[in-house]
């Protein structure tokens, strides 16, 4: 864990906790456990991240932390062991007033996305199988990211495979539909040109890929737009 480069001032931090929860902020009255911090911390790490502030309600309530050494070591145990890859985080213990501290941690968005849970055994041994569970920020939540962003964000990492894009029925049968209607979903696309969940798939992630598609993703839903 890396000390933050610049220090956030009082007035700044206060700023930030008026802003309230959102896409790049996350309030945390007091640690949790690691699976739950590991989780805020993957889904800033492969949204656009932000930050976490320990010791603020979700109201904006600064209540402070009892003990701002142990919540470091906390999350830096959860950065380094239970994330994969691991995520680089900065942090910073900031005085709110009234003898109240802060523990601020920040997340960069990653360029080595997805990143995903990871199981360990109760001996602290990676265990063999790997919980291959990513999240993302969807509004003031971190929800578990679907199959289909979890392929996208493979596909956009630089180590990826050469995309190979054509552009024959289907495709035109997409963008005909997109232009018409503004939004499909990938059910919607497989039924509109007969062919399976799989094949339209790998289509419409190549399409985001390429700078051509926008993929959305809601609580409930996840559509895809024309960029």
């Amino acid at each position: 864990m890396r000390a933050i480069s610049h220090p956030i001032k009082r007035h700044e931090l206060y700023d930030l906790i008026e802003s309230g929860e959102g896409v790049d902020l996350e309030f945390k009255r007091q640690f949790s456990t690691p699976e739950k911090i590991a989780k805020e911390i993957i889904a800033l790490a492969n949204t656009h991240g932000g930050y976490i502030l320990f010791g603020v309600d979700d109201d904006g309530t600064v209540v402070g932390v009892q003990s701002e050494k142990s919540e470091l070591n906390e999350v830096e145990h959860a950065a380094q062991f239970l994330c994969d890859p691991q995520v680089r985080i900065e942090s910073e213990h900031v005085h709110a007033g009234g003898g109240k501290y802060i523990v601020l941690i920040r997340v960069a968005e990653s360029k080595n996305k997805p990143h995903v849970l990871v199981d360990f055994d109760s001996g602290g041994r990676k265990a063999k199988i790997q919980m291959k569970t990513g999240f993302v920020r969807v509004g003031e939540n971190s929800i578990q990211a679907s199959r289909e962003v979890m392929k996208v964000m493979q596909g956009l990492r630089e180590d990826a495979p050469p995309l190979k894009l054509s552009i024959d029925f289907n495709e035109r049968a997409l963008f005909s539909h997109l232009e018409a209607r503004g939004r499909v979903t990938l059910q919607q696309f497989a039924d509109l040109v007969n062919i399976s969940d799989r094949r339209a798939s790998r289509i419409l992630v190549a399409l985001v890929r390429s700078g051509t598609l926008l993929l959305h993703t809601l609580e409930k839903e996840e559509y895809y737009t024309l960029a």
